[in-house]
């Protein structure tokens, strides 16, 4: 494979005809907007897809693309680890609108759902509160849950991986329907 682990966005743009794009952000944040020609395949699902994707690199170069590079990157180990090469897009879709480039935006998507860096800052922030609440009303070991919610951002940080982010991507919402899956599936293996 002749990509780089990391392409910019001005490579990526330049190499769209040529390259397979995979989403593994949810299906409502890639519905929200993804690059042209991008499929979703959700982080979680990337075990199952592995043969396609697999099959998709004998024709050409696999570029993963997220929200923001991080799931991407989990993504491209994943796929490394079982001798698929792939790149990521640098700075993922966030950086591919902030300079300038078109997000495609499905007219037949149904459901706005947030993405998912939202989600974990509204979850840990309920949860915070909540702990906060609950110490200063039932019991002061209540505030032991923001403190255990601190401590999991600061170790999110700190590794680059977020466990309430995967809690959350199961959430129904967050899934993919099966019939979706398989036809990304199907289109990936017919490319």
């Amino acid at each position: 494979m002749t990509t780089p682990t990391a392409l910019a966005t001005h490579q990526a743009r330049s190499r769209l005809h040529e390259l397979t794009i995979i989403d593994v952000r949810t299906p409502g944040e890639y519905a929200g907007g993804h690059l042209p020609g991008a499929l979703n395949i959700p982080l979680d699902q990337i075990q199952r897809a592995l043969p396609d994707i697999r099959h998709a690199t004998d024709r050409g170069d696999v570029l993963v693309v997220c929200a923001s590079g991080a799931r991407s990157q989990n993504a491209c180990k994943i796929l490394a680890e079982n001798g698929i090469t792939a790149a990521t897009l640098s700075g993922g879709t966030g950086a591919w609108a902030a300079d300038g480039h078109e997000l495609h935006r499905p007219q037949s998507a149904s459901r706005a759902t947030w993405g998912m860096e939202r989600q974990v800052r509204l979850t840990a922030g309920v949860i915070v509160l909540l702990g906060l609440l609950l110490g200063l009303i039932v019991h002061p070991a209540f505030q032991l849950i923001s403190a255990g919610i601190a401590g999991g951002l600061v170790f999110s940080a700190l590794t680059n991986t977020c466990g309430m982010a995967a809690m959350l991507a199961k959430l129904p919402h967050n899934r993919p329907r099966a019939a979706d899956l398989d036809n990304t599936l199907a289109a990936l293996r017919n490319r």
